[in-house]
């Protein structure tokens, strides 16, 4: 081969690298809008973000190389969930994932175009997400909270711990909470056991205080909170009031008696987020969301805190402790 013959072709062939390099590096990233329900100071934030970048890794995306995450937190403030809904869209991410029903609400009235997966959202029928569990039929599908029917089960387990109960609340945010649901729930498994039921509608922290305040004035009272952002954002106000007014509670997160709250039934919120990211993947390789089941949990755990059961003067039994996953001494 000529020298000039040779020039000419690593020439060529450098200005083909380039340009295919250069076209990788410029190609955009795939896009992915985060609206959390959570603040980003909240303990549970940085875990559930890298749960769900985990699950994205283990399917192939990652951050910064072929997936660009917007985030925003909305820290339970149903205002701020409208803001940074508006924000997300006019980014016009391929997907977005949010937590939070409010944040879902939010997101869903600026948009029937952008898929969108959710998580931690309780009773997405009710609320008008989706037309069925089995089949969405529009643009949200996602990992829905513990449903209605639980409340029976939070009640009976207050039941054991606190034979004594007789009338307990049920605290809830009508702003935040697809409460409606819980409440027949609530009122129905109440009634069956013989007990007082007392729905108990808070609208901010002072409300909360001064509601359990006053449930404490009653002897033999108890209270459980709707799983929902509100009751996360003020758990460490709720737990602390429960041990004021020596009140049983139960809650449906282990995130609260790891807080000093009494006992817990539920899942593992920082899971559910890893599981998202299967939805993500699914809708990025062309999925639809109206394809795709909305997931319920599968596996309940039952953590209890005998610190704060000696706070409040109760002595849990020994058949009740030897069920339970998680004992917090």
């Amino acid at each position: 081969m000529k020298r000039r013959e040779f020039i000419t072709l690593i020439g060529g062939v450098s200005v083909a690298w380039t340009m295919a390099a250069h076209a990788q590096i410029s190609r955009p990233a795939t896009r992915i809008g985060v609206l959390m329900g959570i603040g980003d100071t909240d303990p549970e934030a940085t875990a559930r973000v890298e749960a769900l970048l985990k699950g994205l890794q283990e399917l192939g995306w990652n951050e910064g190389k072929n997936i660009h995450l917007d985030y925003r937190w909305t820290a339970g403030d149903v205002d701020k969930a409208q803001l940074f809904a508006k924000e997300i869209v006019d980014l016009k991410p391929d997907v977005i994932v949010v937590h939070s029903s409010p944040a879902v609400a939010a997101l869903r009235r600026l948009t029937s175009q952008i898929p969108m997966v959710f998580v931690l959202v309780a009773d997405p029928i009710g609320s008008g997400f989706v037309e069925t569990l089995s089949h969405p039929g529009g643009n949200i599908t996602g990992f829905m909270n513990a449903d209605a029917p639980m409340a029976g089960k939070w009640l009976g387990l207050i039941m054991e711990i606190a034979p004594n109960v007789r009338r307990v609340a049920l605290i809830y945010n009508p702003r935040t909470s697809p409460y409606a649901s819980f409440l027949r729930a609530f009122d129905a498994s109440a009634r069956q056991i013989g007990l007082e039921a007392i729905p108990t509608p808070v609208l901010d922290a002072d409300e909360l205080e001064r509601a359990i305040a006053e449930l404490g004035k009653t002897p033999n009272s108890a209270f459980f909170v709707v799983p929902d952002v509100f009751v996360q954002v003020h758990r460490a106000l709720i737990v602390s009031l429960a041990e004021r007014h020596r009140l049983p509670a139960i809650y449906p997160y282990r995130f609260f008696p790891t807080s000093g709250g009494l006992l817990s039934y539920g899942f593992d919120t920082v899971i559910v987020f890893r599981q998202a990211a299967s939805y993500v993947d699914k809708i990025l390789r062309g999925a639809s969301p109206a394809d795709l089941p909305v997931q319920a949990p599968a596996t309940f755990k039952m953590v209890v805190n005998l610190k704060a059961a000696r706070a409040i003067g109760l002595n849990i039994p020994e058949s009740f402790l030897v069920r339970a996953d998680e004992i917090i001494e």
